[in-house]
């Protein structure tokens, strides 16, 4: 059977001009936005939704005992519970992601570090989210404090080995996409501290 060849297209993707855009809701949590884009040469002209949210904050935090703390709430977006590391909204006026993620850590589940740096910062969803996900870890952690959840949260706290945290992400037991990225920009770090 003859093999069968594309060419590859040796023009690079053009980059859609931004036009106006506008509010169609607001919510507590974000904006969804219109934006008219046109493509430079074909000059197509359409309307692309856009969330516009705050950015957010995950931590993997590890305890001296070389546990991390895991977080187990209600997710209504699956209607179903979720087993994740600590998180959440960075807040308006905070502008320094470590600084909040240690903040969620804290107000979550009731851990602190003084040992925090950024492992990295990525898109969620760059098809129609515009913000970002810090990634920290938190080195350290000890139970200071009593937990400080918003109105609506109601989470179980809970700490485990890292390596079964790692085979929970390999097998589906942990499934936030969020997660799993700080899971793998931690696994550098793991192996260097194991």
């Amino acid at each position: 059977m003859p093999s069968r060849k594309t060419k590859p297209n040796p023009a690079a993707p053009a980059r859609w001009e931004k036009g106006a855009d506008k509010v169609i809701t607001r919510t507590s949590i974000f904006d969804l936005r219109a934006a008219r884009y046109t493509h430079p040469s074909r000059k197509t002209e359409r309307d692309f939704y856009v969330v516009n949210a705050p950015d957010w904050v995950n931590v993997v935090a590890l305890t001296p005992d070389r546990r991390l703390v895991l977080v187990r709430q209600f997710r209504f977006g699956i209607n179903d519970f979720s087993l994740e590391i600590p998180g959440g909204v960075i807040d308006p006026g905070e502008t320094d992601p470590v600084a909040a993620g240690l903040r969620e850590l804290r107000e979550e589940t009731g851990y602190e570090s003084r040992d925090a740096r950024l492992l990295g910062s990525i898109h969620p969803n760059p098809a129609f989210l515009n913000n970002r996900c810090h990634l920290v870890f938190a080195g350290q952690c000890e139970k200071t404090t009593g937990v400080e959840w918003d109105e609506d949260e109601e989470i179980e706290v809970s700490l485990a080995p890292v390596d079964q945290v790692y085979e929970w992400a390999r097998t589906g037991k942990i499934t936030h996409s969020l997660v799993l990225d700080a899971l793998f920009l931690f696994a550098p770090y793991w192996e260097k501290l194991k």
